[in-house]
């Protein structure tokens, strides 16, 4: 897959089938739509595009709305995508000049004048331009007028599926990371790099890389104890991770991601790590101290060691 910033560079795409989309998460649905995209481009020897934006219209029309929680960074957007298949991932810089494009301007302009769409397919109900102006209708009056192709994916073909975005958001909000991974045909990961900590795990026999997510946008899980597969330069590992405030120490409001390696002994600070979340086990508690804490963690362990027990 060719990943193209901007259009200031395009190449001259042959026959180019196009979907457009923010994509977040690359969802079952996502996934289905996508893979026609890829599939009507092999049927007339042309190339999947797809159009997605960056940063994530809801942050340029709302920037005062800071609840937003994204279900991939762009780097593994892009990772994903490259799995699919598709020939290109055009990233369009998104700001509010682009968001105050007229709808017949976004298909007559960009889509056909810019990119020279031969086939665009979308998801039902999909609407574009300014304000969302444009609709289905729309698109298939210029259709003929500019003559493109157009598919839509049928209502029942999605709502079979019966996922979005916004449920797998709430899916990890509750910790229900099976769930997600259902929606999502993968588990649900965060990345980034290892920071200092303060000893705590290791004081007690379960030493934790604390983790300092890449991007502050990205969606953490709820509170609690996970079982997870951990990707590092090292290879993949089993382990268990604790998110939350640690309440059987000192007071602190600052959500904490910490991971522990199952058999793993080496220093890992300053590395950079994927956290593939594999089931939930419990929600974080007080205990009444480190020794009872120390005796939870031992049956975490097991439990997550059982868990595991099929994963290479």
């Amino acid at each position: 897959m060719e990943v193209i910033n901007g259009i200031e560079s395009l190449p001259k795409f042959n026959k180019p089938v196009i979907t457009t989309g923010t994509f977040d998460g690359i969802h079952i649905g996502h996934q289905k739509i996508l893979n026609r995209t890829i599939e009507r481009a092999k049927a007339i020897h042309g190339e999947s595009v797809l159009v997605t934006f960056h940063p994530h219209p809801r942050l340029v029309l709302f920037p005062e709305d800071n609840d937003l929680r994204l279900l991939n960074t762009l780097e593994e957007k892009k990772e994903l995508l490259s799995e699919l298949g598709l020939d290109f991932l055009l990233i369009i810089p998104f700001d509010g000049a682009f968001s105050r494009m007229k709808a017949r301007d976004y298909v007559e302009v960009f889509l056909k004048k810019s990119l020279n769409a031969h086939t665009l397919i979308v998801g039902y109900d999909h609407h574009f331009g300014r304000n969302r102006e444009g609709d289905f209708g729309l698109l298939e009056s210029l259709s003929t007028e500019l003559s493109f192709d157009l598919e839509e994916i049928p209502a029942q073909d999605i709502d079979q599926i019966k996922v979005s975005s916004t449920k797998i958001r709430q899916a990890l909000l509750q910790g229900d990371v099976k769930t997600a991974a259902e929606f999502l045909t993968y588990p649900y990961s965060i990345h980034g790099k290892v920071e200092y900590g303060d000893g705590r795990g290791s004081g007690m026999g379960f030493p934790t890389a604390n983790i300092n997510l890449s991007d502050e946008r990205k969606l953490i899980p709820a509170n609690g104890v996970y079982a997870a597969m951990v990707n590092a330069s090292r290879g993949q590992f089993k382990a268990m991770v604790n998110i939350g405030i640690r309440p059987t120490f000192e007071y602190n409001p600052e959500r904490k991601v910490e991971v522990h390696l199952f058999d793993f002994k080496a220093n890992l600070y300053g590395e950079n790590l994927t956290v593939r979340f594999i089931e939930k086990m419990r929600d974080e508690m007080p205990f009444s101290g480190p020794e009872a804490l120390k005796q939870q963690l031992r049956k975490d362990s097991d439990e997550a060691k059982t868990i595991l027990k099929s994963y290479a």
